[in-house]
């Protein structure tokens, strides 16, 4: 069923009050490497798409469309990475001094020729008179031939001082860190880098994917520790994907990143969080979040059902006795989320 005939079908089922029957049928939020803000009394989703698409919900099940980001592209991308299709990748969004930022990804599938932007706006809300985005421009950028990572799949973290920290990446080298300037929009100086996580080293040619198969960190700060989520596997490959999510922890922000084991993420380490089942495949690009208490994680699976298409997944997140995340895997079933007309 395609989005225009699922958001027909729901809107007369809730016109004619058929609430059983159209709950079966009604369509499912279709979303790529999802993050999460809240603002006010709803919570926003944004996802990789045309422009960067998002949604917006009052309980984190039941979503309306809130239409994209960018009405085109960004100014600068194709200058950046001339392959670039329009479909902007693997936001994050994070609320700094007072305003919202929203990084970004521009490149093309299996290149390093790519750029990370953020825009900045006051309030999360279209309806908002104060709603505006502003584009700061390019953060950082990856070239063939100078660098052996890839700049894409932002995220952004606090650390217990206050300061900014970037990480991205996604494989070749593996994943990365920089530390931001006051405003978050730029890399501090003199710059710092760190790698956080990487798989099996290999050597390619410039400008070809380095068969690492780890991208999309993701960090989430939990009591006294720094927890290191990544994605490991092949995203976007239908019945072929093998994404799932792992973990490491450090005591700082810069790491060492450890899993259960002791093996430190930089080298390879990982503890498993969740991957797929029969009916979900390809679980990954998470984001992590504590609202209200509740500590979440935001990802994408690909239902069997409908074709493996991608389709947002929020999870309960436990703490097991030495302070470990664990989710458990029949929400992967358990969670719905209903995509309602636009408000």
């Amino acid at each position: 069923m395609n989005s225009t005939k699922a958001m027909a079908l729901l809107a007369a089922c809730l016109a004619g009050g058929i609430t059983f029957t159209c709950a079966a049928q009604a369509a499912q939020v279709e979303v790529h490497d999802p993050v999460m803000a809240q603002d006010g009394a709803r919570y926003y989703v944004f996802s990789t798409g045309p422009g960067i698409t998002f949604y917006s919900s009052a309980d984190m099940k039941d979503w309306v469309p809130e239409g994209r980001v960018f009405a085109g592209e960004p100014a600068w991308a194709k200058r950046v990475a001339p392959q670039f299709d329009g479909h902007v990748w693997a936001p994050d969004v994070v609320r700094h001094d007072g305003k919202f930022l929203l990084y970004y990804s521009v490149s093309s599938f299996g290149k390093n020729t790519s750029g990370i932007g953020v825009t900045v706006n006051k309030t999360l809300d279209p309806r908002s008179p104060d709603y505006r985005w502003e584009d700061q421009g390019m953060v950082l950028r990856s070239l063939p031939n100078r660098d052996e990572w890839n700049a894409i799949d932002p995220a952004v973290i606090a650390d217990k001082a206050g300061n900014g920290w970037m990480a991205f990446g996604s494989f070749w080298g593996g994943l990365k860190l920089v530390r931001l300037d006051a405003s978050w929009t730029r890399p501090a100086e003199p710059q710092q880098w760190h790698t956080i996580a990487t798989r099996a080293p290999t050597l390619t040619p410039a400008g070809e994917a380095a068969p690492q198969e780890v991208e999309a960190p993701f960090i989430f700060k939990k009591g006294d520790w720094y927890y290191l989520f990544a994605s490991w596997g092949l995203c976007c490959q239908k019945e072929k994907s093998t994404y799932h999510v792992v973990v490491g922890r450090a005591r700082d922000v810069t790491g060492p990143y450890l899993d259960k084991d002791g093996k430190d993420m930089a080298k390879g380490g990982g503890t498993l969080v969740v991957k797929g089942n029969r009916n979900w495949i390809g679980v990954g690009h998470n984001s992590a979040y504590t609202f209200d208490g509740r500590d979440v994680l935001v990802l994408h699976a690909y239902e069997t059902a409908d074709r493996y298409q991608q389709k947002l997944k929020v999870l309960d997140i436990g703490w097991d006795s030495a302070g470990w995340p664990t989710v458990d895997p029949a929400q992967l079933d358990s969670y719905q989320s209903r995509l309602l007309p636009a408000r």
